[in-house]
């Protein structure tokens, strides 16, 4: 008997890991190259490019300091979603301001 419950729980557990892992890797936006991992919120560059992806709910556009490498920073009005700021080598990074515009 203890035997049998013992199998049960092991197939049981076995059953529920698996399931989870096929759950997490069908799941949009989780990890493993989905688009949500490759566009985090915020500054983000690729190899060759500088980006700021303005994660929102409301459609708000808002005010972001972009840190430029050969030039004056500057403040740029962004719109929701993803915004290419320039070449890589021409920004180095870019932050909310707290302001909306």
């Amino acid at each position: 008997m203890r035997t049998r419950r013992s199998l049960s729980a092991l197939v049981g557990a076995a059953t529920l890991v698996l399931g989870m892992s096929a759950a997490a890797a069908a799941a949009p936006g989780s990890a493993g190259g989905s688009a949500a991992a490759d566009k985090p919120c915020g500054y983000y560059a690729t190899s060759k490019d500088s980006f700021y992806n303005h994660c929102t709910g409301d459609g708000s556009n808002v005010v972001i300091k972009v840190d430029a490498v050969w030039g004056l920073d500057y403040d740029q009005c962004v719109a929701p979603g993803t915004t290419w700021l320039d070449s890589r080598d021409r920004v180095r990074n870019a932050w909310y301001t707290g302001r909306t515009c």
